[in-house]
């Protein structure tokens, strides 16, 4: 038996027999359940969101990690300064430097302001103050993450311009005001 109008009406005109009525029927049903061949686009559109999903949540979870690491980086040289920092710097001598284009100012004893003025302590922002930190553990701290140095005296800049009238007449750095 024909299940809808149209079969039956093809099956009085001879056009279709019962087997291919059948078969076309349980064709039917079988698309319905499992789905048409849009159902098929629908799913290759699915998997493809979700790959680029997938993807996408694999670049966050590296800025994280990146994130993270960098925080445990700062965190550790923080620790490195607060450990290895010179103790016993409080003195009658003041060395005035130079931090975000503001003039700062410490006391420190003689014979650290010598040793900054030759370049074997360094001085080390830390928090929301300084620290006077030996040389070789600065340069161990700037090769794993600069900004933490403030003065280095070590280094020689030749910033000098061509046309600078003053160019001849070298400052010393020592020199007290």
């Amino acid at each position: 038996m024909a299940k809808n109008a149209l079969q039956a009406q093809l099956l009085k005109a001879g056009l279709v027999d019962s087997k291919k009525a059948n078969k076309i029927s349980k064709q039917t049903q079988h698309a319905k359940r499992t789905g048409d061949s849009s159902n098929i686009d629908a799913k290759k559109a699915l998997a493809d969101a979700q790959a680029k999903k997938i993807e996408k949540d694999q670049k966050l979870n590296q800025e994280k990690q990146q994130l993270l690491e960098e925080k445990m980086l700062k965190a550790n040289i923080i620790q490195m300064i607060k450990q290895h920092q010179l103790t016993e710097t409080n003195g009658d001598i003041s060395y005035q430097f130079v931090d975000d284009s503001k003039v700062k100012k410490l006391f420190i004893t003689q014979k650290l302001y010598d040793q900054i003025v030759s370049g074997h302590v360094v001085i080390a922002r830390l928090d929301d103050s300084y620290a006077l930190l030996p040389r070789p553990l600065a340069d161990r701290i700037d090769s794993k993450l600069e900004g933490f140095m403030v003065v280095s005296n070590d280094t020689v800049e030749d910033e000098l311009a061509e046309d600078d009238p003053y160019a001849a007449y070298v400052i010393p750095d020592d020199l007290m005001w």
